[in-house]
């Protein structure tokens, strides 16, 4: 199934509303996950100085039956495409909804904030 990138600019940090109330960026289809995390990668690197953006992976398919995941760890550098050495990406759920995958991002992102090299992004991904 395509994957897409979505989100953009929030007016917030509760990622709950685009600036000037319309919808979030959808980016894609693109055809392998892979694909996928280069673009959020340079979407988020282009945005890394902007605590209103986020940018997140979701797998196209019947929303019902999906899951979201907590995705990231630290990285080699900034591009956040390769893990650190002797580290590999963490994937932690599956949640149910959104706002609970949401949660668990905002506690790991927070813990790790003062670390450029570390990055967590959530992804819904289809069963």
């Amino acid at each position: 199934m395509p994957f897409w990138v979505v989100g953009g600019e929030y007016t917030d940090t509760r990622f709950a509303e685009i600036v000037g109330g319309g919808k979030e960026t959808r980016l894609g289809p693109f055809a392998t996950y892979e694909n996928a995390k280069a673009e959020w990668a340079r979407r988020a690197w282009s945005s890394v100085d902007d605590a209103h953006q986020r940018w997140r992976i979701e797998e196209e398919g019947e929303e019902s039956g999906s899951q979201y995941w907590v995705v990231g760890g630290e990285y080699a550098d900034t591009r956040f495409t390769t893990p650190a050495p002797g580290t590999e990406e963490l994937r932690i759920g599956p949640f149910a909804t959104y706002e609970a995958a949401k949660a668990e991002w905002a506690r790991r992102a927070w813990s790790t904030v003062d670390d450029a090299h570390t990055r967590f992004r959530i992804e819904r991904r289809a069963r």
